[in-house]
Parts: C-alpha cells; structure tokens; sequence
C-alpha cells in the first residue's frame, strides 16, 4: 500500500483531524477503487476464461467426432478385408477339402480293389490248400485201406494157422 503525504500548506488549512481524515478518505478510495478494479478485471477474465473453455470443449467435440468418424471408416474397412478374406480362406478351404475328398474316393477304390485281388488270391490259395488237402487226403486214405487190407490179411493168415494147427 502506497503511503500518501499532504503536504504542508494543505495539512495547515486542514489540521491535524483534517489530514488524517483526508488520508483515510483518500485510503477508502483507493481500496474501494482497487476492489472495484479487480472485481472487474476478475469478471473479465472469468468472461474470457468462459469463452476459452467454451472454444476448447467445442474443438474437442468436432475433434472427437472427426475420430469417431474416421474409426468408423477404419472399421469398415478392416470389416470389409476381414470379410474378404473370410471368403478367401473358405473358398480355399472348400477347394482342399473337395481334393481330399477326391483323393479319399480315389484310395477307397484303389483300397477296394487291392482288397478284392488280395481276397481272390486268398481264396485261390485256400482253394488249392483245400484240393491239395483232399489229394493227400484220398492218398493218405488209399494207404491207409491197403495197410488194413494188408493187417486184415496177416490176421487171417494167422487165424488159419492157429485153427490148423489147433485142428490137426
């Protein structure tokens, strides 16, 4: 605070209550004054400040929208290449899988008809196993009837031996 002096010729007139009072008026003024000023100034910049954010909230507003617009392209586009190439791979994946499929028809014949040979050839083999069987078998048979015959033989000469020397 600025100290006021009166001077001298004034503060004669006025007195010493005088000066003081003046001083003290003077003092109000200025304090009053100075309120007022930064009452003032305070409403101003309030005023101005308002404005300011006012501006600020705005830009962040069309800024915010500007983003929300551009991530909305964005999408749209990434959704489109996803899309894209969703059917890419599915159409590639349908390919593939009517190759297998193909190639598994392909072996199931390939399969089917190694089978049919391998099981010709197993009843071939058998077949043969079973005539060769019943060959041995017939021989084995032949054999078998002429050692009997042969023991049968040897038997009955022997009976006849024991009932001729049994009779004699």
């Amino acid at each position: 605070m600025e100290i006021i002096t009166i001077p001298r010729v004034l503060r004669e007139k006025l007195g010493d209550n005088g000066a003081d009072s003046l001083v003290e008026l003077l003092n109000r003024v200025s304090n009053h004054t100075r309120d007022d000023v930064l009452t003032f100034v305070e409403e101003k910049f309030e005023h101005h400040l308002s404005e300011e954010i006012s501006k600020v909230n705005e830009r962040i507003t069309e800024e915010i929208s500007k983003l929300d617009n551009r991530l909305t392209e964005e999408m749209g586009k990434v959704n489109e290449r996803i899309t894209k190439e969703i059917s890419k791979l599915d159409n590639r994946l349908t390919e593939e899988i009517g190759k297998i499929n193909e190639r598994i028809a392909e072996e199931r014949v390939s399969i089917n008809q190694r089978i049919t040979e391998e099981v010709a050839k197993v009843n071939q083999r058998v077949t043969d196993e079973i005539a060769m069987v019943r060959t041995d078998m017939h021989a084995l048979r032949a054999d078998l009837i002429k050692w009997m015959f042969i023991f049968w033989a040897g038997q009955i000469g022997v009976i006849l031996g024991i009932l001729f020397a049994f009779f004699r």
